[in-house]
């Protein structure tokens, strides 16, 4: 009882009867912003596309790319890496430069040597018949090989069989991938004009990835070349495989060891490294593709922006009677930007699925290993919501501002 004759529970009434402002939790606001989302599934669903169209142009990138540095990683394995290509170079006086007829014999003599093979260029030219014009080559060339070419080079026949024993002696001849495309011949048995006379075919090969000078030739065995076809037995191209861990040091020997009077006329490469050049080139490529993909991400983001500000104007009357009605400017921001980020967030599932969905299907098709970085999808997912934000934020604090009674006037 206090001195006026009243007590304290009765003075403390009326603070204990001031409304309060409701607290939303995190499923309120959720529902919230679906609800935005749920009353226009039109205008949603067109602005979640532009969204979807530019995280799924993203991840097909990169899982594109990166199904076929698998692919490639995946056929280096089965090839070999440690194929070494010796040729010859430059004369230090000019003009071209020539190896030894001996070269391939003292080759196989280095320790770490395991396949020495070589192919030797034929003043030559094959064609379908001999009813063909001379100056219609095809760009094919006519090289002399022995049987153990194909191991070397990790080559296999598509059709036939491969020079061997009994027909490296005769007018036998395989055909290269391409050489065989171009002269549209692919039974063995038929003949073709080669060297102004004919050749009986006995094999046609698949593509040689890591010889594809093999793909458009014509090739005969090294005894029927210099019967025939006046070969002088001075080898083009000597393939060395060595043991892995000696790769290094066999190429350091390479020139000596094949031309040891003139090793600065030799040339050694790697054919594994043009394919990793190759590779780096399609990265670059790759990098060129993940620019427009995220242009078309800023072009969705923009339409997810108008989306809101649209909403912001159409919904003038609910964001005046939520005032009214006691919320506040924090909780209506929160409301717009939730909006935004759930509109964001599905383009961007959207996206993932569609980009997963293109890279599996386009991997499935050429026959590659299917590979879709975790990291592609989770920054393409963390670029959407960061668009989401950043897309709703402007819309979402001009709603805050709306006075609840120039909101309920509609103006």
């Amino acid at each position: 009882m206090t001195d006026d004759g009243t007590t304290n529970a009765a003075r403390c009434a009326p603070e204990r009867s001031r409304p309060r402002t409701a607290r939303l939790g995190p499923a309120d606001v959720v529902r919230l912003g679906g609800a935005g989302l749920r009353t226009r599934p039109l205008r949603v669903f067109l602005s979640a596309l532009g969204i979807a169209i530019g995280v799924a142009a993203m991840i097909a990138v990169v899982g594109i790319s990166g199904s076929g540095r698998a692919e490639v990683d995946r056929r280096l394995d089965a090839l070999g890496t440690n194929l070494l290509r010796v040729a010859p170079g430059e004369k230090l006086a000019g003009g071209r430069a020539e190896l030894p007829a001996e070269s391939v014999t003292m080759i196989r003599r280095v320790p770490p040597v395991r396949q020495v093979a070589a192919t030797g260029t034929v003043d030559a030219r094959v064609y379908r018949n001999e009813r063909i014009s001379v100056g219609r080559t095809g760009s094919l060339s006519v090289l002399a090989a022995g049987p153990d070419l194909l191991r070397a080079v990790g080559g296999h026949v598509r059709r036939g069989r491969w020079l061997d024993s009994a027909t490296e002696d005769y007018p036998a001849v395989v055909l290269g991938a391409t050489a065989a495309r171009r002269l549209d011949v692919y039974t063995p048995g038929t003949r073709v004009w080669l060297g102004g006379r004919w050749f009986s075919l006995v094999g046609v090969l698949e593509p040689v990835p890591l010889a594809p000078e093999i793909d458009s030739a014509a090739l005969v065995g090294r005894p029927a070349a210099k019967t025939y076809l006046g070969f002088d037995g001075h080898p083009s191209t000597v393939y060395v495989r060595a043991e892995d861990s000696q790769v290094a040091s066999v190429r350091a020997v390479l020139a000596a060891t094949a031309n040891p009077q003139k090793p600065g006329e030799v040339r050694i490469s790697r054919p594994s490294d043009a394919l990793a050049a190759r590779e780096a080139t399609e990265s670059a490529l790759t990098g060129l593709l993940l620019g427009l993909g995220a242009v078309a991400l800023l072009v969705g983001g923009v339409g997810v922006g108008n989306t809101m500000v649209i909403s912001v104007l159409e919904r003038r009357p609910e964001i005046g009677l939520r005032r009214a009605l006691g919320a506040t400017r924090g909780q209506i921001r929160t409301q717009f930007v939730t909006e935004s980020l759930l509109l964001s967030l599905l383009g961007g599932l959207g996206g993932t699925l569609l980009g997963t969905l293109i890279t599996t299907g386009y991997a499935v098709g050429r026959g590659w290993p299917t590979v879709v970085p975790a990291w592609a999808s989770a920054a393409g997912i963390g670029a959407t919501l960061l668009i989401g934000v950043i897309a709703g934020l402007y819309p979402a604090v001009r709603a805050s501002r709306l006075p609840p009674t120039e909101a309920l006037s509609g103006t």
